[in-house]
């Protein structure tokens, strides 16, 4: 933890802003609640301010002007206003970060493909093309152990339950992109079905990267286990919980609200 103290006390006061929907999917609405406390309570011991909200009309330039750091925690803005201030935000030098299925988007789906900037230049990965299930443990690797976002974090850790993404685009061959986590092959198999495509037996998966042309990490993590099987809204995992996710995420939180973000 020693590096987490020299970063609060390295850094000057910044303002968060995180942007939710909580409406769809019982794991989101979950993580969304867990987030929401957690980054308040995280906010008073490290000098910075936070403020939650479901108005995604607030995604403004007005309004984005008085923040250093955007968070998305379940979804993205689907207003063309609201993506082109968003987009100047971050090419004017604002942070960003966004969790899970803040990155999804599938055509045909209720959430098409259809923000090129965002998905392709911005996060890199394009669409998602499958998912684990149910929501499961994984080891987690780190690629760039140097990273500020990294550093001080085991090699290798567990993560909380995770429902984990693969997307249409090879990050690794983006030069803009620099995967910090992917899924260990200690994980496979990862996943328990019932699908055979919902069990991963090799691969590469990334799961936190940065882009390098901007202020942002992108985390996979995001959806909470939830006792599916008897069909009620009982939480069976907590992302917080886990102890290395918890600081990757304070971390990440606390490098992109410095002024070395970038």
């Amino acid at each position: 933890m020693l590096l987490l103290s020299s970063l609060v006390q390295a850094q000057q006061r910044f303002h968060v802003i995180a942007f939710y929907t909580g409406i769809s999917d019982q794991a989101h609405i979950s993580f969304v609640a867990e987030a929401n406390k957690w980054f308040a309570d995280q906010a008073a011991k490290n000098n910075f301010t936070f403020r939650t909200t479901n108005n995604w009309d607030l995604l403004n330039k007005d309004t984005l002007k008085n923040y250093q750091v955007v968070l998305f925690l379940d979804t993205r803005p689907e207003k063309p206003a609201q993506r082109a201030a968003f987009q100047q935000y971050m090419e004017k030098g604002g942070a960003w970060m966004g969790f899970h299925f803040a990155a999804f988007a599938l055509t045909p789906s209720a959430i098409p493909a259809n923000w090129d900037w965002y998905h392709n230049t911005f996060l890199g990965s394009g669409q998602f093309v499958s998912n684990t299930w149910r929501p499961s443990i994984a080891y987690l690797r780190a690629e760039h152990p140097e990273h500020p976002v990294t550093n001080g974090l085991p090699a290798v850790f567990t993560s909380a339950p995770n429902e984990w993404y693969r997307w249409s685009n090879d990050l690794r061959k983006n030069p803009d992109i620099t995967v910090l986590l992917s899924i260990d092959s200690a994980s496979f198999p990862l996943g328990t079905g019932p699908k055979p495509s919902e069990i991963w037996h090799s691969g590469y998966y990334p799961v936190v990267w940065t882009n390098k042309k901007y202020k942002m990490v992108y985390m996979n993590m995001g959806h909470n286990d939830i006792d599916y099987e008897n069909h009620n809204k009982k939480e069976l995992s907590f992302t917080f919980d886990n102890r290395n996710e918890s600081d990757l995420i304070l971390k990440s939180l606390l490098w992109l609200g410095s002024q070395g973000g970038k």
